[in-house]
């Protein structure tokens, strides 16, 4: 350890690359970064960040150390597996995981950590690729109230509204609840502009006249003007896949509590067929295509 301004950002992809550049230039601390592609650790480097060797040195350097990971599975081993995070940090060490993952397994590598002395906080992030550029995003955490207080100036550099929602664990409840409430709101969103657009409404004024009554959203702002009205679902925005594996998440912190979600399994049921018709990797809001009966 060192002066608690020695930091590590794990995980450089759609959304850690812009995080990690607004966390690098606010000079909070020095920046060692690590992630398998070569890319964003070059961008990043350029931003005046430090390219670590290895994943066992960046730990051995930071003393606190940022993960957005693709999901569950990658968290796990990135701070279980071998020459990982656990095995090469040290006690004080704080893990703050900004990935969506499920909450068992945020508080199965929080206990870990624990025995060795070392913190974990979960903080996963709420809204868009643009967001995490502009440093507009919402991050949720879970975590004691000490280590809250001290990632929260890191966490400001990349979100204008950070939540303490509890502790371990319960950051990951709120994300994982709004993406689903956000997908299922997203598939209703294509299945009224698709009834509305056979029913002889432009699909521009049924957007519009939504948007000023009490169907107004988000999803309907963004997902709904930004995606499905222009037909545009880039592929390195939020994923069909990655939807799915959030709204299974979801699924599975439903059935913990004992919740059945008809909802939620009728959305997941669209994602995985839009994936079945091969748009796995697109923008998830391509699911209109699905309500559109096109394949």
């Amino acid at each position: 350890m060192t002066d608690n301004n020695a930091l590590g950002f794990v995980g450089l992809g759609v959304m850690g690359e812009p995080m990690c550049r607004n966390m690098t230039k606010a000079d909070l601390g020095t920046m060692t970064v690590f992630d398998i592609s070569e890319g964003p650790v070059a961008r990043l480097e350029a931003d005046g960040a430090t390219r670590a060797p290895s994943l066992a040195e960046l730990a051995k350097s930071a003393d606190i150390i940022f993960l957005s990971l693709p999901g569950g599975t990658e968290v796990e081993k990135i701070i279980l597996g071998p020459d990982g995070l656990l095995e090469n940090g040290s006690k004080g060490q704080i893990i703050v995981d900004m990935s969506t993952c499920p909450v068992a397994i945020a508080r199965k590598v929080a206990a870990a950590l624990e025995e060795k002395g070392m913190i974990f906080a979960d903080a996963p992030v709420a809204r868009t690729r643009q967001a995490a550029i502009d440093g507009t995003l919402s991050i949720m955490v879970g975590s004691d109230e000490d280590t809250f207080e001290t990632i929260q100036p890191y966490l400001a550099t990349a979100a204008t509204d950070i939540t303490h929602c509890g502790g371990v664990g319960t950051g990951q409840v709120v994300k994982l609840l709004n993406n689903m409430l956000l997908i299922q709101s997203v598939v209703a969103l294509g299945e009224a502009l698709t009834i509305g657009e056979r029913a002889g409404v432009d699909r521009e004024l049924l957007v519009e006249t939504l948007s000023k009554g009490s169907a107004d959203s988000f999803a309907l702002r963004n997902h709904v003007k930004k995606a499905m009205l222009p037909r545009t679902f880039p592929v390195g925005a939020f994923g069909t896949d990655y939807a799915t594996k959030d709204i299974t998440y979801a699924l599975e912190l439903a059935a913990d509590a004992g919740i059945k979600s008809p909802a939620g399994e009728l959305a997941k049921e669209m994602l995985e067929k839009t994936s079945a018709a091969g748009y796995g990797a697109e923008y998830f809001p391509v699911l209109l295509k699905m309500i559109e009966g096109e394949r």
